[in-house]
């Protein structure tokens, strides 16, 4: 079965789960979706290395890297390669010592893998076929998807608008410290968008 690359497009909480945040990977130069929901702490995990955030002390996946790359292994990809009952399969595919290694692993876990790697995540056809979302031509979901949106759109902070430069810098050192990442990215967020007017 061929591959079909997919590339990480959106990471906001999820309307269905309380809790959980809906994680969008997005066909290579296509137009389907896959969403795929996940925990808080994992969300986190992917969105701090996306945000190329440095916590205090490592991670659980970036001991996780940190030990792989002490003894020469790296992850080559990411596979996505089943679909049973609504929970996505994934496989890490690993090379140590010139061989191939599959590692079995939560979707959500090898995807914040996977962007410390920097390594591609793929999947199949039958799994986009049946569980993506096609996007209409402009880029927008149908109709049919407006009703029951599967992610829900991020509210844009307004709570720090009020703040100096110098005082947001001040927050977002000390999210980082008290390792609020959820905050500080949207804290980032904020500061480049000042820096881009």
């Amino acid at each position: 079965m061929e591959k079909i690359k997919l590339e990480i497009v959106g990471l906001s909480y999820s309307q269905t789960q309380s809790g959980a945040y809906a994680l969008v990977l997005g066909e290579s130069g296509g137009k389907r979706r896959l969403p795929i929901i996940i925990g808080g702490f994992e969300a986190q995990a992917i969105a701090i290395e996306l945000e190329k955030m440095t916590p205090t002390r490592p991670l659980t996946h970036d001991l996780f890297k940190n030990f792989a790359e002490s003894f020469d292994i790296n992850i080559e990809e990411v596979v996505i390669y089943n679909l049973v009952e609504g929970i996505f399969y994934s496989k890490l595919i690993c090379k140590h010592n010139g061989q191939n290694v599959e590692i079995d692993a939560r979707t959500s876990d090898a995807i914040a893998l996977a962007v410390r790697f920097n390594c591609n995540i793929y999947t199949f056809e039958n799994i986009l076929s049946s569980a993506g979302i096609l996007l209409d031509e402009d880029g927008e979901l149908p109709e049919s998807e407006i009703d029951e949106p599967v992610v829900a759109p991020i509210e844009e902070e307004e709570e720090y608008k009020a703040y100096s430069d110098e005082d947001l810098e001040l927050k977002l050192q000390e999210a980082i410290d008290n390792e609020d990442y959820e905050g500080a990215s949207k804290i980032r967020d904020e500061l480049n968008k000042r820096n881009k007017e």
